[in-house]
């Protein structure tokens, strides 16, 4: 049987007596930085053989964890902290393990961008996890790009080192008004949160340097710029391209009238007119 377990983020109060029951009881425990979760286990008076296994040596490490596992053995697997398969290499373990029907199961734990999403003050009915954004030229473009069409609030994960280099990027992609919460430290002693629009952030961090691993949760961009002119055609348009991705009249009524400063009731009763 594979385990999945999550580990603490921060906290150690936060390890659940069941995820070190299974840590206890493992044959083997696979792990992203072997020095790392020896900490962890020592911590917490844990003795285990630890398997190194991550995003560099997944394609020669998954087989042998795989052979290991038909032959009957327990093996958990954790990321650094938090969740595994969030933002690591797990998802590609529970596949193989899936094709050779394999078991596997979850031992839940903390994870960051949940964390820091229903602390952050922004929409927690729907979200979007983006996790982190490559680093590669061309396809940051494309990530960032494909941010245009979420309309939900969106989750980042970011380096502190690459933070503000994020925020220029968000910014000159049309976020600069964006509402945003900067979670850092989050479960440790100097947790914050740090609430700004992305303008305000990018003046903010060029004052005081980012330290810590940090999780931003960033509203959606306007449709439109809020301060342009819209004509009725161009209104009629984004009403049906809105109806297109399956938001409701009243959700229709509400965007178009933060967009354009009309009657939200007036503008419902034209929505139902202008589908039918």
């Amino acid at each position: 049987m594979l385990y999945l377990v999550g580990t603490p983020i921060g906290n150690m109060g936060d390890m659940s007596s069941r995820a070190i029951e299974v840590l206890s009881s493992a044959s083997l425990v696979a792990c992203e930085d072997t020095r790392r979760t020896g900490l962890l286990l020592s911590n917490l008076g844990i003795e285990a053989k630890l398997f190194s296994y991550h995003e560099h040596n997944k394609a020669a490490k998954g087989p042998v964890l795989i052979e290991r596992l038909k032959n009957g053995e327990d093996i958990v697997l954790v990321s650094d902290a938090g969740m595994p398969c969030i933002s690591d290499p797990g998802a590609d373990l529970v596949e193989l393990c899936i094709e050779e029907e394999l078991d596997v199961t979850v031992v839940p734990g903390p994870v960051a961008g949940i964390t820091a999403l229903v602390m952050s003050g922004l929409d927690t009915r729907r979200y979007h996890f983006e996790g982190f954004i490559p680093v590669d030229t061309k396809s940051r473009k494309e990530r960032i790009k494909a941010l245009d069409d979420i309309r939900v609030t969106i989750i980042i994960y970011e380096a502190p080192h690459r933070l503000i280099k994020t925020i220029e990027d968000l910014i000159k992609a049309g976020y600069g008004k964006c509402k945003a919460a900067f979670c850092r430290e989050l479960t440790k002693k100097y947790e914050q949160v740090i609430r700004l629009d992305l303008d305000s952030a990018l003046a903010y961090f060029n004052e005081v340097p980012p330290k810590g691993e940090f999780v931003i949760c960033l509203e959606p961009k306007p449709l439109v710029d809020t301060n342009s002119e819209l004509t009725s055609d161009e209104i009629d348009d984004m009403i049906r391209s809105l109806r297109s991705k399956g938001e409701s009249t009243k959700s229709i009524a509400s965007k178009i009238a933060e967009i354009t400063g009309k009657n939200k009731k007036e503008l419902y009763s034209y929505i139902v007119n202008l589908l039918e």
